[in-house]
């Protein structure tokens, strides 16, 4: 992994060099080899596994979004949670988070689902798994990845500038419940997950899009323009 580790963001690297010389991150490299070497398609392709990190730095996080694992279809996954590239159909779980959002801050519906415009404004789309087997979600669980992501977490929680934390599901609730107690200066919004299996418990109505921006404005920083806008392309970051 020490090529795509060049790539992440200076501040990132910074913070997380250190795991990538770590036993665990090592049996995840071979790991990933295997995988690889059965001829199994893996996603995201290896350049995109961190583009989470790459393109906002550590000190300009705002928002954190966490996923489960990437989408497991051919296309979807680009190293971004709920994102997927221009021209693949917009998944069932992004088009909810579309619909709530909407709903809440009255934008329109986003004509693709390349959530990049909310990155560069400092919203990380992290998943706790940063790798998949084609058609297999969470068949990437338990080889090491979730102790990567946890390190990423228990940095972002123990910053002094607060941060609002979405967790849409079980699975980012975990993530997130062992150091809540040490982090109670950051917002933390807490849902169902935006699938079509549980929006409608809780997910639609949340409000977490206008709760993160009184929030922000509340501390004084600029809130998140949710609106996803075209673009030409939707770049690698």
């Amino acid at each position: 992994m020490k090529k795509k580790e060049a790539l992440m963001e200076a501040s990132w690297l910074e913070k997380l060099k250190e795991e990538f010389d770590k036993p665990y991150m090592k049996d995840l490299e071979v790991f990933l080899a295997k995988e690889l070497g059965s001829g199994v398609p893996v996603y995201p392709p290896f350049k995109d596994i961190f583009n989470a990190f790459c393109e906002t730095s550590f000190e300009d996080v705002k928002v954190v979004i966490i996923g489960q694992d990437p989408y497991h279809g051919p296309g979807q996954a680009h190293g971004l949670a709920f994102s997927v590239p221009l021209g693949v159909a917009i998944p069932p779980s992004l088009q909810n988070i579309y619909k709530e959002m909407h709903e809440d801050v009255g934008i329109p519906l986003p004509p693709h689902g390349c959530l990049v415009d909310w990155v560069r404004q400092g919203v990380l789309l992290l998943n706790a798994t940063l790798t998949v087997r084609a058609g297999q979600a969470k068949s990437h669980f338990g080889h090491g990845w979730e102790r990567f992501t946890d390190r990423v977490i228990e940095h972002l929680a123990m910053r002094k500038d607060p941060i609002v934390f979405l967790l849409w599901g079980k699975s980012a609730y975990e993530k997130w419940a062992p150091i809540s107690a040490k982090a109670q200066h950051h917002l933390v919004l807490v849902s169902p997950h935006p699938s079509p299996l549980s929006a409608y418990a809780g997910f639609f109505g949340n409000r977490h899009f206008s709760k993160t921006n009184d929030f922000l404005t509340k501390i004084g920083k600029a809130p998140i323009d949710w609106e996803i806008r075209y673009h030409l392309s939707c770049p690698n970051l």
